[in-house]
C-alpha cells in the first residue's frame, strides 16, 4: 500500500490555498462576526493564526467548521466562535500574564501567545501538551510555558495571574482560582450543569471583591476531576 502523500501540481495546490482561505473567510464571516465578535484585532488574529495547523490530520477537511473537533482522552476543539467570543470577552493586553486551564489542541493557546506577554498553559494529558508544544514551535511562538497536571481546583506556581480562562467547564465557580487573579484580571469560566451551562466573565474589581457577568448560555465537557457541588441526601 503506497503510504507517500499526494503531491500536487503548481495549479492544483493553487485551487486548494484558494477554497482553504475561502473556508477560513467564511468562518470568520458566517460562525464568528454572527456571533457577535466585531473586535477587529480579534478577527484578524483568527485570519492569521492557522487554526488548520492544530487540527489532528483526520479531520483536516473540518478545520474552519462549527463543531467541536476531536483531540484525543474524549476532549475536543471548542468551536470558532467560542474562541472568538473569549478572546474578545477578555480584553487582554500585551502586558497580560494568561493562564490557560486545558491546553488540548494548542490553537486557542496560540491566539492567546499573540495576544498577551506571557501564556502558561496546563494539561492534565502530558501526550496533548507535547503535541501542542511541537505545533507552537511551528508557528514560532515562544512566549508559552506548557507545563503537565490537574488545575481544575488551583495553579498557583505562577500567580498572580491578569487572566485565567478555562477551556472545559466547571459546575459551580472556581473560588480558589479567583484568588489568582490580579485586581482588574478577568476569569473567563463556563459554569453549571447540563443542559444549563452560562459562559460568564469574573472580574477581580478589588481585593477579595468580585463582579460576575453572564456572556451567554453553552454546554462544554466538564474539566478533568471538576470540583463537585454538595448534593442532598436523604
Amino acid at each position: 500500500m503506497n503510504t507517500e502523500p499526494v503531491k500536487l501540481d503548481s495549479h492544483e495546490q493553487a485551487r486548494f490555498n484558494m477554497q482553504r482561505e475561502t473556508a477560513r473567510f467564511n468562518m470568520i464571516e458566517q460562525q464568528i462576526r454572527t456571533w457577535e465578535v466585531l473586535d477587529p484585532t480579534v478577527l484578524d488574529l483568527l485570519k492569521q493564526v492557522p487554526r488548520e495547523a492544530f487540527v489532528l490530520p483526520q479531520y483536516a477537511e473540518l478545520a474552519f467548521a462549527d463543531l467541536e473537533i476531536p483531540i484525543g482522552h474524549g476532549q475536543t476543539m471548542l468551536s470558532p466562535k467560542i474562541e472568538g467570543r473569549i478572546l474578545q470577552a477578555l480584553e487582554i493586553k500585551k502586558t497580560d500574564k494568561v493562564l490557560e486551564i486545558g491546553t488540548g489542541s494548542g490553537y486557542l493557546t496560540a491566539l492567546l501567545a499573540k495576544l498577551a506577554k506571557k501564556v502558561i498553559s496546563v494539561d492534565i494529558h502530558s501526550d496533548l501538551s507535547q503535541i501542542a508544544q511541537q505545533r507552537l514551535a511551528q508557528q514560532k511562538i515562544d512566549n508559552v510555558t506548557l507545563e503537565t497536571g490537574d488545575a481544575a481546583n488551583s495553579w498557583g506556581a505562577h500567580a498572580p495571574y491578569d487572566v485565567i480562562v478555562f477551556t472545559g467547564s466547571l459546575p459551580m465557580p472556581p473560588e480558589n482560582m479567583q484568588q489568582s487573579l490580579t485586581v482588574g484580571g478577568r476569569m473567563f469560566i463556563v459554569i453549571g450543569e447540563a443542559p444549563a451551562m452560562e459562559a460568564t466573565i469574573i472580574r477581580c474589581v478589588a481585593a477579595n471583591s468580585f463582579k460576575r457577568n453572564v456572556l451567554f448560555e453553552t454546554c462544554l465537557p466538564v474539566l478533568n476531576n471538576a470540583p463537585q457541588p454538595q448534593r442532598f441526601r436523604f
